[in-house]
């Protein structure tokens, strides 16, 4: 099935109401797709007008995206939502009777910290693994959303966790395909929000070790690539020379940097930057974890330590065109 084809293809998008999984149901429809949003909350009335956008005739949704003649008949019917809980889902007859209304499945379900029954290994290792297994048996297409940088060694339990759950699939011969996204800037996201946050005050904290580079990019855009994972053929995607995508923007900087960068779309003076050693952002990171506090946890403190940027780059490839820029490259003084 291809974005050509006039059947719409059924894509279930696990995580749909998520910072990533939205725009990814907003692309998807805006392609004539028919979208299964699996969520925890599927009678959560916010969920509603999330996608009301993606419902009107011919408005595209990302500039430069095509717009399918056929998308004119886009209707509030063509999504809906379903409760899915990956924590209930860890063996593959769990997704046996979702599986069979859909044609293909995103998933962009991920945790910054774990809560009760869904811990790391659960949503980010065993509960992928029996839904590639799943879609084996069934013959579906997976595309799962995973991280950039997942270099061993690792220690945080966010990206060992991943780590496990891509070996694990990659050994399987199911239709898979991985996506290993840089960081996203865009509304909606916790994180996002919380960095821009950041940029606007007079000063901010950088561990004197984040010198890994950061290709950041607009979610908007990883989710028009997500789009096209789940729509476009085999051939057309070169599965046959890779089942992994690395996505990033084209201006990679380090931490500081990129925070210098996001505060010159509101402030015209420069912010203050006081270095902290880094066994003091490590144990600040603990802290943030044990408490739930900011979206800076253990996992964020080691990808910061090391490049975190995309080789090769796909997504240039899969938008047919250029990155949207996140921030102007501006080196610290």
């Amino acid at each position: 099935m291809t974005i050509a084809e006039h059947t719409p293809t059924r894509v279930l998008v696990l995580g749909g109401c998520g910072f990533i999984g939205r725009h990814a149901v907003k692309a998807l429809l805006q392609l004539n797709a028919e979208v299964t949003v699996g969520t925890r909350n599927p009678d959560d009335p916010d969920h509603k007008f999330l996608f009301q956008a993606s419902t009107q005739p011919g408005k595209p949704l990302v500039e430069n995206l095509p717009v399918p003649e056929e998308s004119g008949k886009a209707s509030p019917q063509n999504y809906k939502f379903r409760k899915v809980c990956l924590e209930d889902m860890q063996q593959p007859e769990s997704w046996s009777a979702l599986l069979s209304e859909v044609d293909v499945v995103l998933n962009c379900v991920g945790i910054l910290r774990p809560v009760g029954a869904a811990t790391y290994d659960v949503v980010h290792h065993l509960a992928p693994l029996s839904l590639v297994q799943a879609c084996e048996v069934q013959h579906k297409r997976v595309v799962h959303v995973s991280a950039l940088g997942l270099k061993v060694p690792a220690s945080s339990g966010f990206l060992t966790s991943k780590q496990a759950g891509e070996a694990a699939i990659k050994k399987l011969h199911a239709n898979w395909i991985i996506v290993r996204p840089s960081l996203l800037d865009g509304e909606g996201g916790y994180g996002a929000a919380w960095l821009r946050g950041v940029s606007k005050l007079p000063l901010f904290v950088a561990p004197a070790d984040a010198l890994g580079k950061i290709a950041a990019f607009m979610v908007e855009d990883l989710g028009e690539a997500l789009a096209r994972l789940c729509l476009e053929s085999d051939n057309k995607l070169r599965l046959e020379t890779s089942r992994v995508f690395e996505l990033g923007g084209n201006s990679p900087v380090n931490f500081e940097a990129y925070i210098r960068g996001l505060r010159r779309r509101y402030k015209t003076s420069e912010a203050l930057c006081i270095k902290i050693p880094g066994f003091l952002a490590r144990l600040g990171a603990h802290i943030c974890d044990l408490f739930y506090i900011t979206p800076f946890s253990f996992g964020h403190w080691e990808l910061l330590r090391r490049d975190n940027t995309p080789a090769p780059n796909r997504l240039p490839e899969l938008l047919g065109r250029e990155p949207a820029p996140v921030v102007s490259p501006v080196q610290p003084k």
